[in-house]
C-alpha cells in the first residue's frame, strides 16, 4: 500500500510540474506576443533594428511605402526572403503606422513589367547541390525594393541573397534619401580649397588602369549618399566669410600656408555655434606621384588654429613599430611575402587597453563599431584642456601603440625600406582627438574679422592627424602623372610599379573602413546620428576573438625573423584554442549530459536503498 501511495504521489508531482512548465511556456509566449519584441544581445544588433533606423521611420512626416520584389524556390532565396521579411516587419513595428511594405513575387508578365518599370533589374540565381554532386539549380527573377514617399521614389534595383549583412544600412540609407528629396532637406559640407591640398575628389584610391574614370572618395559618397552636398570653399585670403548655411567645413592635407586672416575665417565660422570642423592632415606632407616618398614636416600654420581649441598638434612624424602594419604581396618567384611600414599606423580595437590608453574609440561616431583602421603618416596631438573651459570636452579617439617613436626635423624619408631601425625613446601618442562644446575663439578678432569670444551654441572639432587618411598612400605616391583628354585612355603611364603593386592589397584591406569612417564623420558633422548605428550593419559579423590569448607583443627592436616567430607562436595558440573549442562543443555537452544522467541515476538508486533500510 505504501508503494502504491508513493507511485501516486510521484505521478501527481510529475503532472503538477508538467502543468507548471506548460503554464510558464504559455505565459512566455503571451508576453512575447504582447511585447512584440525580441531581445538581441549581439554586438551589432544583428537580429533587431538599430535605434537610429527605428527613430528615422518613427519621425517621418508621412508614411513610406515599400514594395519588396522577391523570388523564391531555392533554399538560399527562401532563407533570404524570410530574413528580409523579418527585417521589414521590424521597420513596420518601429514606424507605428508610418512604414508599410508589400511582398511581390513577380510571376505574371504584368508583374514582371511593373518591376522593370519601377527600375528593378532582373537577376539569375544559382545554387549548387548540397550533396557535392555536379547538379545545380537556377532561378530567374527579381530581388529588389521600391520606396515611395510623398512625390518621390527610390529604388534598390538588386539585393544579393548571398550577403545579408549591410541590408538594414542600405534600406535606412534609401529611406533617408527619398525623405530628404521629398522634403528638400540638404546637408551641405564645405571643403576648403586653394591650398594645393589633397582632395576628396583625387583619384588615387587604387592603381590607375585607364579606360574609365578611377574612383575617389567624393564620387563614392555622392553616388551612395546623395543627401550630402560637398562644396568647395575658397577662402580667398580671408576676404570672404564662410557660408553660414554650411553644416561644417573640412580641411585636408595642405601644401601651402594658411594666412592668419584665413584661419580667423574658420574660427569665425565655428563661433557661430552648432558648426563642425574636421581636419584630415598632419605635419607629414608628401608630393603626389613622387615615388621617393620624401616628406616635409610642416603644418602650414594649421597648428595656430588647432592649438587654440585645445588640440596641440606637433611638428613630427610618428613611427609605430608595434602597430603590426603589414601587407601580403606576391614575390617574383610566386611566393607570398609581407611588407612593413611603421609610418602607417594600423590602429585596432584592442580591449586589453584601459580607457586612457585605448587605441581606437569605437564609440566615437567616426570610428563607430570599427575593429581596425589605417592612419597613414600620422603626427602626435597633445590635449591642452586648459585652453578651453569646463563646458568643452577634449578627448582622444585614436592612439598609437606604446612602441611608437617620434621623428622631428624638417623632412623624412618615408620610402619602403628592407629594415626599419627604430630609435628610442618609445611611447604612446594620440593621433586623433575631438574638442566639442561651447568653444572659445582660437585666434579671436583681428585682420578685420570680428567674432564673439565664445560660441553661444556647441560646436565641434575633429582632428585626424594623418596626412593621407582619405587616400591610398601607395597609389598616391606610385601612380603616374595625370593625363587629360584621350591620353587618359592609355592607362597608367609612368609611376612606380612596386608602389602600384602594393596599392592594390592596401585598397582591399583598408579602404572600405576608411570610406565608411568618412561617411560616419559626415553624419557627425551634420549632427544626424540616425545612420550611425545602422552604419555598423554594413560591416560583416566580427570574427571569433581570442581575448584569452595575448596578441604578440611586437617591440620596436624586433627584426623580421623575431616578428615571424611571434606571429607563428600566436597562430599556434589560436589553432590550439580552436581545437579545444571544437572538441568541447563536439564532446563536452554530450559528456556533461551523460555525467548528469549517471549522477541522477546513482542518486535515485541510493535513495531507494536508504528507504529499504
Amino acid at each position: 500500500m505504501a508503494t502504491e501511495d508513493k507511485k501516486k504521489k510521484a505521478a501527481t508531482q510529475t503532472g503538477f510540474y508538467l502543468v507548471v512548465l506548460a503554464g510558464i511556456a504559455v505565459m512566455a509566449n503571451v508576453i512575447a506576443f504582447g511585447l512584440n519584441y525580441r531581445f538581441d544581445v549581439t554586438k551589432t544588433e544583428r537580429y533587431t533594428l538599430s535605434q537610429g533606423s527605428a527613430r528615422l521611420v518613427a519621425d517621418l512626416n508621412s508614411p513610406i511605402e515599400v514594395e519588396a520584389y522577391v523570388t523564391r524556390g531555392l533554399a538560399q532565396l527562401d532563407t533570404f526572403v524570410r530574413d528580409l521579411t523579418d527585417l521589414l516587419k521590424e521597420y513596420e513595428r518601429a514606424g507605428k503606422g508610418k512604414f508599410k511594405f508589400t511582398l511581390i513575387e513577380a510571376k505574371t508578365d504584368e508583374e514582371r513589367e511593373q518591376a522593370k518599370e519601377a527600375g528593378l533589374q532582373e537577376m539569375a540565381f544559382g545554387e549548387t547541390s548540397a550533396t557535392g554532386s555536379d547538379q545545380a539549380s537556377i532561378a530567374q527573377g527579381y530581388m529588389g525594393l521600391v520606396f515611395k514617399y510623398g512625390s518621390e521614389k527610390g529604388v534598390i534595383p538588386q539585393l544579393a541573397p548571398g550577403r545579408s549583412e549591410g541590408l538594414e544600412f542600405w534600406i535606412t540609407n534609401k529611406i533617408r534619401e527619398v525623405r530628404d528629396k521629398s522634403e528638400d532637406i540638404k546637408h551641405r559640407i564645405g571643403i576648403i580649397t586653394g591650398k594645393d591640398e589633397l582632395k576628396l575628389s583625387d583619384t588615387n584610391l587604387v592603381p590607375k588602369q585607364g579606360r574609365g574614370g578611377a574612383p575617389s572618395i567624393q564620387s563614392i559618397l555622392e553616388q551612395a549618399f546623395p543627401f550630402y552636398k560637398i562644396e568647395n570653399v575658397d577662402l580667398k585670403d580671408g576676404e570672404e566669410a564662410i557660408d553660414a548655411e554650411l553644416d561644417g567645413v573640412m580641411i585636408t592635407q595642405p601644401r601651402k600656408d594658411y594666412s592668419d586672416k584665413e584661419l580667423r575665417r574658420i574660427d569665425e565660422f565655428l563661433m557661430r555655434g552648432n558648426k563642425s570642423l574636421v581636419v584630415y592632415a598632419s605635419a607629414v606632407g608628401l608630393k603626389p606621384q613622387d615615388a621617393s616618398m620624401t616628406a616635409s614636416l610642416n603644418w602650414h600654420n594649421l597648428d595656430k588654429l588647432l592649438t587654440g581649441y585645445g588640440l596641440g598638434v606637433k611638428k613630427n612624424a610618428i613611427l609605430d613599430h608595434g602597430a603590426q602594419f603589414r601587407l601580403p604581396i606576391m614575390t617574383a618567384t610566386g611566393g607570398i611575402s609581407s611588407i612593413r611600414h611603421p609610418g602607417i599606423a594600423h590602429v585596432i580595437n584592442d580591449p586589453r587597453f584601459s580607457d586612457d590608453e585605448k587605441l581606437l574609440d569605437t564609440g566615437f561616431a567616426g570610428f563607430f563599431r570599427m575593429d581596425e583602421i589605417a592612419f597613414p603618416f600620422p603626427s602626435s596631438i597633445e590635449l591642452l584642456k586648459d585652453k578651453q573651459g569646463d563646458d568643452v570636452k577634449i578627448y582622444a579617439v585614436a592612439r598609437s601603440t606604446p612602441a611608437a617613436s617620434v621623428h622631428e626635423g624638417e623632412s623624412m624619408d618615408m620610402k619602403l625600406q628592407p629594415e626599419w631601425k627604430p630609435k628610442p625613446p618609445y611611447g604612446q601618442h594620440i593621433i586623433a582627438a575631438v574638442a566639442e562644446g561651447n568653444l572659445k575663439a582660437a585666434l579671436g578678432e583681428g585682420d578685420g574679422v570680428s567674432m564673439p569670444a565664445k560660441a553661444a551654441e556647441p560646436s565641434r572639432v575633429l582632428v585626424i592627424a594623418s596626412s593621407q587618411f582619405i587616400t591610398n598612400p601607395f597609389a598616391y605616391s606610385g601612380n603616374g602623372p595625370e593625363l587629360g583628354g584621350q591620353f587618359a585612355m592609355m592607362g597608367n603611364i609612368g609611376g612606380d610599379q612596386q608602389l602600384q603593386m602594393i596599392a592594390q592589397p592596401y585598397a582591399q584591406r583598408y579602404l572600405t573602413n576608411t570610406i565608411l569612417s568618412v561617411k560616419n564623420t559626415l553624419d557627425w558633422m551634420s549632427g544626424d546620428a540616425d545612420l550611425l548605428a545602422a552604419s555598423a550593419k554594413i560591416l560583416g559579423d566580427p570574427n571569433l576573438t581570442y581575448t584569452s590569448i595575448a596578441k604578440p607583443n611586437i617591440s620596436a627592436e624586433d627584426d623580421e625573423a623575431a616578428i615571424r616567430k611571434k606571429d607563428e607562436e600566436y597562430r599556434q595558440k589560436r589553432k590550439a584554442l580552436q581545437q579545444q573549442v571544437q572538441w568541447s562543443l563536439t564532446l563536452g555537452m554530450p559528456v556533461l549530459f551523460a555525467l548528469f544522467g549517471i549522477g541522477r541515476w546513482r542518486y535515485r538508486q541510493n535513495k531507494k536503498l536508504s528507504h529499504k533500510v
